[in-house]
């Protein structure tokens, strides 16, 4: 990967002429990364630059995240934009509304595995089971490093006795697990579903996808964009899909500011 602002001059040139749809993941993306999600809030700057950006009639604005919606939707609290959560399966923005309907079994799964482990992990300090409805998160983020293994050894136990369920599978993030629909859906395929919605919504428009994120599951929509928009990974220069990379939210913030800049003129 290179460094985005290495290449600037270059990318911003190709972007003048163009719609924007400008994708985000919010934790670790533009907002910092904090012990609890519970914690995590937009600064009055960031937050003020995407309303800009909402405002602005030649860009498109969404966020994908594996937040619920909800409580992604309380974080930002911005007007006229699309909002993914629990990584695409609820969606909600402009003429637009879709909720996944999982099993009653997949939801009475998750039950008796949240159960589970909240009862497991009584002794580990530092965890955090979250239910977000269509899934279920472990954030381990404040637990001992050296706990670490075992953290993950009790996880993969409660979910034995349902490996051969069809209805389940796991996702591992950044110092987090979660257990979700086994369904064909990642941000990837969001991003494939809205940019071709958004395609034939602006008819003669030439729209440009500017996907920005800091998760393993981000991996899935930077490869889903290659050769067909911009993707920018935030974090230190390492493995990922994505063609460059910022160091973090504030360099995003950067990134987002000059964005704006371009579409005032």
């Amino acid at each position: 990967m290179d460094y985005l602002f290495d290449n600037w001059g270059r990318i911003q040139e190709s972007l003048k002429d163009k719609y924007l749809f400008i994708f985000l993941d919010f934790d670790g993306t533009v907002a910092p990364i904090t012990a609890t999600p519970d914690q995590a809030t937009l600064s009055d700057e960031t937050s003020g630059l995407i309303k800009k950006l909402a405002a602005n009639p030649q860009i498109c604005l969404a966020f994908i995240s594996g937040r619920s919606i909800s409580d992604l939707k309380e974080k930002i609290k911005i007007d006229n934009i699309i909002y993914s959560g629990n990584h695409g399966l609820e969606i909600e923005g402009p003429k637009i509304k879709f909720v996944y309907t999982v099993a009653a079994d997949f939801r009475k799964n998750l039950e008796q595995i949240k159960g589970v482990l909240a009862g497991n992990y009584s002794s580990i300090k530092g965890l955090l089971i979250e239910d977000k409805g269509l899934s279920l998160s472990l954030h381990y983020r404040m637990a001992e490093e050296s706990q670490i293994p075992q953290i993950k050894a009790i996880f993969e136990e409660a979910l034995a006795p349902y490996k051969e369920n069809a209805g389940l599978k796991v996702k591992y993030g950044k110092k987090i697990f979660e257990v979700c629909p086994a369904v064909q859906w990642d941000k990837g395929k969001v991003v494939l579903w809205l940019l071709s919605r958004q395609v034939f919504a602006s008819k003669d428009k030439q729209v440009f996808p500017i996907y920005i994120g800091d998760d393993v599951t981000d991996e899935d929509a930077f490869k889903a964009l290659r050769g067909k928009g911009l993707t920018v990974f935030v974090g230190e220069s390492g493995q990922s899909e994505a063609q460059y990379y910022v160091k973090n939210p504030a360099q995003v913030a950067q990134l987002l500011q000059d964005l704006e800049l371009i579409k005032e003129k």
